[in-house]
C-alpha cells in the first residue's frame, strides 16, 4: 500500500484540545488545508437563525468556498448557491440539486447562455443592454429575471479592487443609465434588483448603501417579487451586529413586500479553515530572517498578495513583540511570495508546522501551480476524524497546460 493511501484517514489525538493544536499534533502532510466541519455547521447554523427571524434567504457565493463535499452540510442551513459565471452554475446545481441556483456575470457569453439556463434559477444582468440582450430567453425558459444596481455609495477606504462602487467601476447599473436606458418593456422582464457594495463589512455599512438604494430605487422596488442585497456581510464574525441585520432585512421586506436575498461567501466558511505548512530553511539578509516554508502565498494563498493582507498564524505574534522574528515567505522564484514578518516564543527549526488561520476562504477555489508548485491536499475534520478529499498530483499541474493523454 503506498504512503499516499495510508494517509487518507487519520484519528486526530487529544480530544480536548483546540483545533489548531489538534491539526499541528497530527500526520497530515504538509502543505494542506484542512477544513473544519464542526466550524461550518456553527456558521451555518448563524445563518440558518438570521433566516428563520427575517424570512430572508441566503445562498452561498461560490466564489469564496466551492468545496463541494461540504454541500450537504452546507443545504442543512442555506437555501442555496450564488455562481459567477457557468461553471459555478453548474457546480451549485450538481452539488445542491434541491435548493436554488442564482447567477451573477459581468456580462454572457453567447456561447454558454443556453447551458446557463439548464442551471439557473435566477438569472442577474449587469446592465440594460444584457437585459435586452438574454432576459426574454432568460422570461422564456422560465427563470426569473434580475438586474443589478449600483448606488455609488462608498462605505470602504482602500482596496478598491474590490469596491463595486468605486468610480468608474464596472459592476452594475447606476441611477443615470437606468434613467437613460431603462423603459417599460425592459421594467416589465425584472423580477428583482441586486446591489452588492460591501467586503468584511458590518451591518452599519448595509445601513447606509440600503439608505442610498432607496433614495435612487425606492419606487423601483415596489415593483419587484425580490430583493437580493449581495454579499460582504460579514455575519458570523463575533462583533457583527446581527440584531441591526435582521431589522433592515425586515424593513426592506415589509415595504417593498418582497422576499429578500442575501449571499455572502466569507461569511458561510470564515474562520472556518486552516493551511498547514513546514519550515525549510533559513536565509539571513542584513536584519532580516527568512525563513522559507513548503508553502506560497503567491500560489496557495494569492489574496495574502492581491488584497493585500497579514493572515493569522496560530501561536504567531506581530514582528518584534517576542523575543524570534522570521519573515515568512514560500519557495518560488518570486521576490515577493511573502506571507509577512512574525515574532515567537522560541526559535522555529527547520521542519517544525506551522498553522495559518482563516484559510477556507479564496484558497482552494483561487490557488494556482505557478512554478510547477503542487497544489495542496485538501482534508476536512470530522469531530476526531480527518478525512483527505483529494489526491493532487503532477497530472493537475500538467493536464491544465496542454494535451490531455
Amino acid at each position: 500500500m503506498r504512503m499516499k493511501e495510508k494517509l487518507q484517514h487519520l484519528k486526530l489525538s487529544d480530544a480536548g484540545a483546540d483545533m489548531p493544536r489538534r491539526i499541528l499534533c497530527s500526520d497530515i502532510p504538509t502543505p494542506c488545508y484542512v477544513i473544519d466541519e464542526g466550524k461550518l455547521r456553527e456558521n451555518g447554523k448563524i445563518l440558518k437563525e438570521i433566516q428563520d427571524a427575517t424570512g430572508c434567504r441566503i445562498l452561498l457565493a461560490q466564489k469564496a468556498f466551492s468545496n463541494y463535499d461540504l454541500y450537504p452540510v452546507l443545504g442543512e442551513y442555506l437555501a442555496g448557491t450564488e455562481a459567477s459565471g457557468l461553471f459555478e452554475a453548474r457546480l451549485g446545481r450538481e452539488e445542491m440539486p434541491d435548493k436554488e441556483c442564482h447567477v451573477f456575470s459581468a456580462a454572457y457569453v453567447p456561447e454558454q447562455f443556453d447551458e446557463l439556463l439548464q442551471y439557473a434559477d435566477h438569472i442577474v444582468f449587469n446592465s440594460p443592454n444584457q437585459l435586452r440582450m438574454y432576459g426574454p430567453a432568460a422570461k422564456k425558459a422560465g427563470k426569473q429575471v434580475g438586474l443589478r444596481i449600483n448606488p455609488l455609495c462608498q462605505t470602504q477606504e482602500g482596496h478598491e479592487i474590490y469596491d463595486p462602487c468605486a468610480p468608474g467601476g464596472r459592476l452594475g447599473t447606476t441611477k443615470q443609465a437606468w434613467d437613460e436606458q431603462m423603459d417599460e418593456e425592459l421594467i416589465g422582464l425584472l423580477d428583482g434588483l441586486h446591489f452588492h457594495t460591501l467586503c468584511e463589512q458590518n451591518s452599519d455599512a448595509l445601513e447606509i448603501t440600503l439608505r442610498a438604494v432607496e433614495e435612487q430605487f425606492g419606487p423601483v422596488m415596489k415593483q419587484m417579487r425580490w430583493i437580493n442585497m449581495g454579499g460582504g456581510h460579514h455575519i458570523t464574525r463575533a462583533d457583527y451586529d446581527r440584531d441591526l441585520l435582521k431589522k433592515l432585512i425586515c424593513h426592506v421586506r415589509d415595504t417593498y413586500d418582497v422576499i429578500v436575498y442575501l449571499e455572502p461567501g466569507e461569511a458561510v466558511a470564515l474562520n472556518a479553515g486552516y493551511l498547514c505548512t513546514r519550515v525549510l530553511d533559513f536565509v539571513k539578509n542584513g536584519d532580516v530572517v527568512n525563513a522559507i516554508l513548503d508553502m506560497s502565498a503567491a500560489c496557495h494563498t494569492p489574496d495574502v498578495l492581491e488584497m493585500p493582507y497579514r493572515p493569522p498564524l496560530y501561536e504567531g505574534f506581530e514582528a518584534g513583540e517576542k523575543p524570534y522574528t522570521y519573515r515568512l515567505g514560500g519557495p518560488t522564484c518570486l521576490s515577493g511570495d511573502i506571507i509577512g514578518d512574525y515574532a515567537f516564543e522560541r526559535p522555529l527549526e527547520a521542519g517544525q508546522r506551522l498553522l495559518f488561520e482563516d484559510m477556507a476562504i479564496y484558497t482552494t477555489c483561487k490557488n494556482n501551480t505557478f512554478n510547477g508548485m503542487p497544489l495542496p491536499d485538501i482534508w476536512v475534520v470530522k469531530e476526531d476524524e480527518a478525512i483527505c478529499l483529494t489526491d493532487f498530483t503532477y497530472e493537475d499541474f500538467k493536464g491544465r497546460l496542454g494535451t490531455k493523454n
